[in-house]
């Protein structure tokens, strides 16, 4: 009877291990799974996404609009026949985005602008908007994408050092447009002119064609989502000469609009000469 006892304690306790084992295991992979999941906000998603937050709630994670880009046709290589690799990748453990979600990494591949964006005709849970790519003849027009805007940074971008550069200005498929080259003095040789790349974000798609072309090392120009790579002045800040944005305030008097906060209701002495900090 004793063995028999000893014998069923044994399993009892090796049971239990297994048990806290299994229970400690499952914990450490729904850490890791929530960790994916708040991972990365800088993803970039298809044209035609919806806002991030609508974005993951709408998404069904069924892959069609990755099959559609890397099954298009313009995406087989003319000379071998062979096929490219898609722009867009669903994620995967690892990848610290929202796993089963699309997005792409222009470096690595660039969105090449489709003119029949079959990755949100594919969509069938309307995460990508095809309303929001769609031009007043109601025909789909990849130019009005937003999935991110390009960013330069100046420091590492070899046309700030006064070495002519224009790799990213030539990639951009809306050359002139969204991506212009501005012409300045290079006062340090005073012979050769700066070539500087300028990024215009009320035309640029976020395609990463630009970013794809940078001859760095790690790319001078690269796409942050939109949120991210834009500033935002307020709503109590008008541009009087633009009309449009002067109707916004209405006929509003000049001397009838205050804006209050901290710094207003003190002397300017205080924080002048005093070094008040806010």
């Amino acid at each position: 009877m004793a063995n028999g006892s000893d014998s069923n304690r044994r399993k009892f306790m090796a049971t239990t291990l297994q048990s806290i084992g299994l229970t400690a295991l499952g914990g450490f992979l729904w850490s890791g799974y929530s960790d994916e999941a708040k991972a990365s906000p800088l993803v970039l998603r298809p044209p035609g996404a919806l806002p991030e937050e609508n974005f993951l709630k709408a998404c069904i994670k069924c892959g069609l609009c990755s099959e559609a880009c890397v099954n298009r046709e313009s995406n087989i290589d003319k000379e071998t026949g062979e096929q490219r690799p898609g722009t867009l990748k669903m994620a995967k453990g690892g990848d610290h985005k929202l796993i089963g979600t699309p997005f792409f990494t222009p470096r690595d591949v660039p969105c090449y602008m489709c003119d029949d964006i079959p990755c949100v005709s594919a969509c069938p849970s309307g995460a990508l908007n095809e309303a929001s790519v769609t031009n007043d003849k109601g025909e789909l027009d990849i130019n009005k994408a937003q999935m991110g805007l390009a960013v330069v940074h100046k420091e590492s971008c070899i046309a700030y050092w006064g070495l002519q550069c224009d790799a990213c200005y030539r990639a951009c498929p809306l050359i002139d447009e969204a991506l212009t080259l501005d012409y300045q003095k290079n006062d340090r040789t005073g012979k050769h002119a700066f070539l500087l790349p300028v990024v215009h974000s009320d035309v640029c798609t976020g395609c990463g064609l630009c970013e794809k072309a940078c001859v760095t090392e790690k790319a001078a120009i690269f796409v942050l989502p939109r949120e991210y790579a834009m500033g935002r002045a307020g709503d109590h800040y008008v541009k009087g000469w633009d009309i449009q944005d002067q109707q916004r305030v209405g006929q509003r008097k000049m001397n009838e609009i205050e804006t209050h906060d901290k710094r207003s209701s003190e002397a300017p002495v205080d924080y002048l000469n005093r070094e008040i900090e806010y």
